[in-house]
């Protein structure tokens, strides 16, 4: 596999190897071992996860305040705009963000450590979305930032408003919101 890190270096892009010819292809999506020793990262994963979204529908900026999740994403149908903000309030990237587009084609993962807040918006027609985590949900932990707070920033790649769920219509911004 190939990790490469992001803008904020503790979020890491990872190519798995891929094998193909005309009959499809075959890739190890997940080794626990390749894992830790290509990334340094000696994190178990408790849980799997998997969303199918539609075009448009934003999911985030989600984090959990206890028991914080480290999670590894990736798309298996369709395309995403993902990003991770830097939510540890004595991290020099604090209050930033990385992205990056994940798709069926791609085959790209991208490792988001505890103390980030997490969200995708689907670009494709729809899109299924599927995550490991590294401590279980916790919904009364569960903490939202908004997904378009100014103070953050985010660039993201749509023309019109997005569909958010009623709970991520209640996140809050970096200044009011708890942080690590």
């Amino acid at each position: 596999m190939k990790v490469t890190p992001t803008a904020i270096p503790d979020v890491l892009i990872i190519e798995p190897k891929v094998f193909g010819d005309a009959r499809g292809f075959f890739y190890e999506s997940f080794n626990q071992k390749v894992f830790n020793e290509a990334t340094g990262i000696n994190q178990q994963f408790v849980q799997d996860n998997h969303s199918r979204s539609t075009k448009g529908v934003l999911r985030g900026l989600h984090y959990q305040i206890q028991q914080p999740q480290g999670k590894l994403v990736r798309v298996v149908r369709g395309a995403v705009f993902d990003v991770a903000v830097d939510i540890r309030k004595g991290s020099s990237t604090f209050g930033q963000w990385v992205s990056a587009e994940l798709t069926e084609e791609n085959r790209k993962q991208v490792w988001v450590p505890p103390g980030f807040a997490h969200g995708f918006l689907v670009l494709s027609e729809s899109a299924d979305f599927l995550y490991k985590t590294t401590d279980y949900y916790a919904p009364e932990h569960e903490r939202c930032l908004a997904w378009n707070d100014p103070s953050i920033g985010i660039d993201w790649p749509i023309d019109t408003p997005p569909s958010v769920s009623a709970k991520d219509l209640q996140g809050l911004t970096l200044c009011d919101a708890e942080t690590f």
